[in-house]
């Protein structure tokens, strides 16, 4: 596993994808949270980062895609795939070291981002008046949603050699995961069934983690969904002749 993940991480650091990934990240980020008059910190006049955690998940519904998309597809397309798979290698080493490698990178982008934490820290009045227990929270939601939607891009990547398809693929299904049930219980408005349905996407754990409170429950779903996507990849990779 780790020999696939040291050539994932040299593969990254020798081309663009990993530097225009964290670069539109930071840029977006900075401009929704210091610039952008309807989400800006500083026009809002509350220190919180709401504008950060609420709009970072969309955001990576294309970057995410766009790390993973290469994962399989680039192997297949290349014909380096028959290569990798006669190496004393297990289809877990492959997937595992794969994707350990796409999330390291997420975890390297998202870290800049506590610069934003510590500015607002200092900007409440008085300095350090900032909702901190909120904020750890978004950030393991985010990481956790970050671990999801890597595992989904890696299942979408195995299921085709063309980069673009696995990039649009993987996109719709982490947005059917994280806000595709919610817009799917609004036709059971008012109801104990809406209710379920909402509860079903990942949108509905993440807020619920955002509030400061790390349930295990939703710690457990998120972890559960993150298996079952890396389980799926397996099924792919074990019963397709390469």
């Amino acid at each position: 596993m780790f020999a696939v993940f040291r050539k994932e991480i040299n593969s990254f650091l020798n081309s663009l994808i990993a530097y225009l990934v964290m670069g539109l990240f930071l840029v977006i980020t900075g401009l929704l949270i210091w610039v952008l008059p309807d989400t800006s910190v500083l026009d809002y006049g509350f220190a919180d980062l709401s504008s950060l955690f609420g709009l970072a998940p969309y955001v990576f519904l294309f970057l995410i895609p766009a790390v993973t998309m290469r994962s399989f597809a680039e192997e297949r397309r290349s014909g380096t795939m028959e290569l990798l798979l006669t190496r004393p290698l297990t289809d877990w080493d492959i997937i595992l070291g794969k994707y350990f490698a796409c999330l390291l990178l997420i975890v390297l982008t998202l870290l800049p981002t506590l610069v934003y934490y510590f500015s607002v820290h200092q900007l409440g009045n008085p300095p350090g008046n900032v909702d901190s227990a909120g904020v750890a929270g978004s950030y393991v939601g985010l990481l956790l949603l970050a671990a999801v939607f890597t595992a989904v891009g890696i299942f979408a990547s195995s299921l085709t050699d063309n980069q673009i398809v696995s990039f649009i693929l993987a996109a719709f299904l982490c947005f059917a995961l994280f806000a595709g049930f919610g817009l799917l219980a609004t036709l059971f408005s008012g109801g104990s069934l809406g209710y379920f349905v909402s509860r079903l996407g990942l949108e509905h754990h993440y807020q619920s983690l955002s509030r400061g409170l790390i349930d295990s429950r939703n710690v457990i779903y998120l972890l559960s969904i993150t298996a079952v996507a890396l389980l799926a990849t397996r099924l792919v990779l074990g019963s397709r002749q390469w």
